[in-house]
């Protein structure tokens, strides 16, 4: 039997209530789940100019989380290798989470599904943080 693999990204920097939420719809959508956590060096890169809890803190976390079938951490800044190393199904995005440009290209084959938000009002890492 085949089974389907939707995969998240984040930070979970910190693990909230949100997350959990996420990680619940995205399991609903396949058989698995793997969770990317992004690096240090990602955030920092991307988002934030200091991470809170450090990346092997946060996929500890992640592992140990309800409905995670597998947690990984991503690639470096500026490497898009790990969607085609993964092969998912499904991606599954956050409400507040857009594809940037240099990766829409590599998704092109992939189903995409955006979801809901759990409390934005209260669970939101930059909120928590």
């Amino acid at each position: 039997m085949i089974k389907s693999v939707v995969i998240v990204f984040g930070s979970f920097d910190p693990l909230h209530q949100g997350h959990l939420d996420y990680f619940r719809q995205a399991r609903a959508l396949g058989d698995s789940l793997t969770v990317v956590v992004a690096r240090d060096s990602v955030i920092m890169a991307h988002k934030k100019p200091k991470v809170h809890i450090g990346q092997d803190m946060r996929l500890k976390a992640v592992k140990n989380a309800p409905n995670v079938d597998k947690a990984i951490l991503g690639d470096n800044p500026g490497q898009y290798t790990i969607i085609n190393k993964l092969k998912p199904d499904i991606i599954a995005i956050g409400y507040d989470q857009t594809i940037p440009p240099a990766v829409k290209n590599i998704l092109k084959n992939y189903k995409i599904v955006k979801l809901a938000p759990y409390k934005p009002h209260k669970y939101k890492s930059s909120l928590i943080a």
